[in-house]
């Protein structure tokens, strides 16, 4: 049975670069401090990594899909060369919210073809993500979910945590078990 750990980019392996916002250069990019640490604790579990993400800049034509691809692979490098670690996938929906695809979550449709793809028991998954949206295609796909948000928001993921480090912290503790 092959298990995977979803996460969603903006917020959760980079820096957010605010609401109504978007990526759009390499330079724009900044990861996460708490990122690295939970990726190298989710893979020592036994975990792959795949990140799913909504890149609707594309879409709108504010960033070409040469450019996030750069970005993308200047991110797989950092953390290749930075912490020996990598990501199994990178699935991007780039259309506009208003498209009315598949892939766009909260429809479950880029964890569907991760699975397809690596043959994941979605069941045995995990989605993390900073939006009620990323929960939302977790749970369609099957998988089970936490949301990283501060406070304590109303949300039906399974797991709500303040922080990437809370997370972490929770694992290594043995209070969460993936």
């Amino acid at each position: 049975m092959k298990r995977c750990v979803f996460f969603d980019r903006d917020g959760i392996v980079n820096e957010s670069p605010g609401p109504g916002r978007w990526v759009l250069t390499p330079e724009e990019f900044h990861l996460r401090p708490g990122f690295p640490p939970l990726l190298s604790r989710v893979r020592r579990l036994g975990f792959e990594a795949v990140l799913a993400t909504n890149q609707q800049a594309v879409g709108l034509g504010l960033i070409s899909r040469e450019m996030l691809e750069t970005i993308h692979r200047q991110l797989r490098e950092q953390l290749r060369t930075a912490y020996g670690l990598d990501l199994e996938d990178i699935l991007v929906c780039p259309h506009r919210a208003d498209e009315g695809c598949l892939c766009r979550k909260p429809k479950p449709g880029l964890l569907l073809e991760a699975a397809r793809r690596h043959g994941y028991d979605l069941s045995a998954c995990w989605m993390i993500g900073d939006a009620e949206r990323d929960v939302e295609a977790g749970r369609a796909a099957g998988c089970r979910t936490v949301l990283i948000a501060p406070g304590e928001p109303v949300s039906v993921a399974d797991v709500v945590v303040s922080s990437l480090e809370d997370l972490d912290k929770r694992i290594a503790e043995g209070r969460l078990i993936l």
